[in-house]
């Protein structure tokens, strides 16, 4: 498991017999917890961890603010916090509403305390690892944004496969010069080679859309 001394898991229960045994078994295995009665608690104080691998455990039928409507408003901001359902009302199309949202499990209670536990240690797992790919981008977006405007625009002729020759002409500048440019980017991305500087503008456009002025068109490229 994920270790406890850096892992949260929120629970969202109106059941205090429920959220209390759930967290009690949590904290015996050393994980954090914090319990909430309602969704709307939980929305009102939550904030969103950039460093610790989190999780929710959360009931489906509360007053006012049901879990399902929860994960609704959750999904947008927060899909890398993942949800175990925990239910006493559970029925088929809930849980396929639930898991189709990106749930990690739907369980009825009552439930077995290793099944809770395998899926919460999944969800920490998957937690963590949105955040070390959260880190990852970040470290790109950095190095993108060292890139000079000449830099940048021989990047998104490179992107479209234009050889050097191409981008020198489109430019208006000496091919000499476009080399200088593509090495110095190639430096400043970290990337030694061409396929490998495209897949990281790939990953930077699937994390935060299309990049400004560079869009990535097709797997023809120009080596030369």
């Amino acid at each position: 498991m994920v270790s406890p001394r850096n892992a949260l898991v929120h629970v969202v229960d109106d059941d205090l017999s429920m959220r209390e045994a759930v967290s009690s078994l949590l904290r015996s295995f050393g994980l954090r917890v914090e319990t909430y009665a309602l969704a709307t608690d939980f929305l009102n104080h939550y904030v969103r961890s950039k460093r610790e691998p989190e999780c929710l455990v959360l009931d489906v039928r509360m007053p006012g603010l049901s879990g399902l409507e929860l994960q609704r408003q959750l999904q947008p901001l927060h899909h890398h916090l993942p949800i175990v359902f925990i239910t006493a009302h559970g029925d088929i199309p809930m849980t396929v509403r639930a898991m189709k949202a990106g749930a990690m499990e739907f369980l009825p209670k009552p439930f077995r305390d290793e099944d809770l536990l395998n899926a919460i240690e999944a969800s920490l797992e998957r937690s963590q690892a949105a955040l070390r790919e959260h880190d990852s981008i970040q470290v790109l977006k950095d190095r993108h944004a060292s890139l000079t405007p000449r830099e940048h625009e021989v990047l998104t002729l490179l992107a479209q496969g234009l050889r050097n020759k191409q981008t020198a002409d489109r430019m208006g500048i000496s091919e000499v010069t476009v080399k200088v440019h593509r090495h110095n980017l190639m430096e400043k991305m970290q990337a030694t080679s061409v396929p490998m500087l495209i897949g990281m503008l790939e990953r930077l456009r699937s994390a935060a859309g299309e990049l400004p002025e560079t869009a990535v068109r097709g797997n023809s490229l120009g080596a030369k």
